[in-house]
């Protein structure tokens, strides 16, 4: 089975940072494309960041050069390093993949197979 694992959510003040771990099974992250997405109570959902087979990535145009996705193909992990929290980024995240794509934007226009059960992040 296809499990993805998240931690690293806290609640920090503004200015600060923070890096969620997803921690995957079941498959090789490397032939996957993978993502994260957020959401908030009361509204959609929103993909965040994404990342391709051959590394290629995008962003949310509101987290472009605070934060930044990565992965360890040795370990089958996932990240996502936050910087500059600020409060509108408060929300639940989640890991995602997908297992046909073939651009660092795959969030953006398909949805995942797979999520994972989410971490909070909270910032004031």
């Amino acid at each position: 089975d296809v499990q993805l694992v998240e931690s690293g959510g806290d609640s920090v003040q503004a200015g600060g940072f923070l890096r969620l771990s997803c921690a995957t099974s079941g498959y090789t992250i490397r032939n996957y494309c993978m993502g994260w997405f957020r959401q908030v109570p009361g509204k959609e959902r929103e993909g965040v960041a994404g990342i391709d087979s051959k590394g290629d990535t995008s962003y949310l145009e509101s987290v472009e050069g605070r934060f930044t996705i990565s992965e360890d193909s040795a370990k089958n992990i996932l990240y996502l390093q936050m910087n500059n929290l600020q409060p509108e980024d408060t929300a639940m995240y989640y890991c995602t993949s997908r297992y046909d794509c073939y651009s660092g934007s795959w969030w953006k226009v398909v949805e995942p197979n797979y999520w994972g059960q989410g971490t909070q992040v909270t910032v004031s």
